[in-house]
């Protein structure tokens, strides 16, 4: 079937209308119309091309919220009229080692992504979710509760998931002293998420007029890391650092608050680091690590707790026709803290 979507057709043209072919419905498929899109700064680094893997034209979006309005004979997770929404990925083989843990992300066969990736049916690349409507697989469908905003529900899909993954898989919980680096769209989620795990969270910036705002989100202390004094007052003391800082930059400083058998975990950085003295992390058995989205269960366990928690992103809402616009303003910092479009005015 034939959908409208927004396209661009190179690195370096703007976003515009298209219309993309989205496969006719198999029989664990699930047809959603979207209702809004998270915008993602991945979004914006591949539509540009600067991972070098686009092909075009290109349909980016993977922060999609909508309902159901049609579903293959086979479904029975999910009807029309649901509240959904689909994340970072839509298949992946669900035999394997990393798939049969829960870990779809991480698929040994390459699970395959909501853009940029190969369309499983009829070929070609995917389309993400600047557009009407989506057709996904079953088990890559995400309930989303009626209690949520969807609009400001739409980020919690790789915004959202990115920072819940590791606060789960190196199971913060009350008592820990967790660190935030990082004030944007993953960090302010972090800072959410933790607080409501009951940590007592700390946000760590270069901009202390930022403190205002992190202690709204639900810190206890603000850290600013170019301050020597206060660096050294918080040396030794984190049990775990969300480092959600998105560009090269130094983690030796970083390193030095971690306690014994501290961790801190890349989520923002995909690009070469700074070098990084091994004589901190031998000091108190200290770790560096990375960690991407989370796979299904884990994101519909983090969209659960959010409706317990009445925890959403912080958004601003757009129509299409200023998704361009929206791109330069994410590479100038200038949102707090994500951009969703409302995808009725496409």
């Amino acid at each position: 079937m034939q959908v409208a979507a927004y396209a661009t057709q190179g690195p370096t043209d703007p976003l515009k209308p298209f219309e993309i072919t989205r496969r006719d419905l198999q029989p664990d498929d699930v047809l959603i119309d979207i209702t809004h899109c998270g915008i993602c700064h991945s979004d914006i680094h591949s539509a540009r091309n600067e991972w070098g893997r686009a092909k075009y034209p290109f349909v980016p979006g993977h922060e999609i919220v909508g309902r159901v309005s049609a579903v293959g004979p086979q479904v029975t997770r999910h009807k029309v009229g649901d509240l959904v929404g689909v994340g970072c990925l839509v298949d992946a083989c669900l035999k394997c080692t990393a798939c049969h843990d829960g870990d779809e992300q991480y698929c040994e066969k390459g699970s395959v992504g909501t853009y940029g990736g190969t369309e499983p049916v009829i070929g070609g690349p995917t389309y993400g979710g600047y557009s009407k409507q989506i057709v996904v697989r079953d088990s890559f469908v995400l309930k989303i509760s009626e209690k949520l905003d969807p609009a400001a529900a739409a980020p919690l899909l790789c915004a959202g998931i990115t920072s819940w993954s590791p606060l789960k898989h190196w199971a913060v919980s009350k008592g820990d002293k967790v660190g935030v680096i990082g004030l944007g769209g993953l960090g302010h989620m972090g800072i959410k998420f933790a607080a409501a795990l009951g940590a007592e969270v700390v946000m760590i910036t270069t901009s202390p007029e930022k403190g205002a705002d992190a202690r709204r989100l639900g810190v206890s202390d603000v850290l600013v890391s170019n301050d020597r004094e206060q660096m050294k007052a918080h040396r030794g003391s984190f049990d775990f650092l969300l480092n959600t800082v998105p560009v090269k930059h130094d983690l030796n400083p970083y390193l030095g608050l971690l306690a014994r058998n501290g961790t801190m975990v890349i989520v923002g950085a995909i690009e070469p680091l700074e070098e990084m003295h091994g004589g901190l992390l031998l000091a108190n058995r200290r770790s560096v690590a990375g960690s991407g989205i989370g796979g299904i269960a884990e994101t519909q366990e983090m969209l659960d707790f959010c409706a317990e928690h009445n925890i959403v992103c912080d958004i601003e809402i757009i129509d299409i026709k200023d998704v361009n616009p929206a791109y330069d303003r994410v590479v100038k910092g200038d949102v707090k803290y994500r951009f969703v479009i409302n995808m009725a005015t496409l």
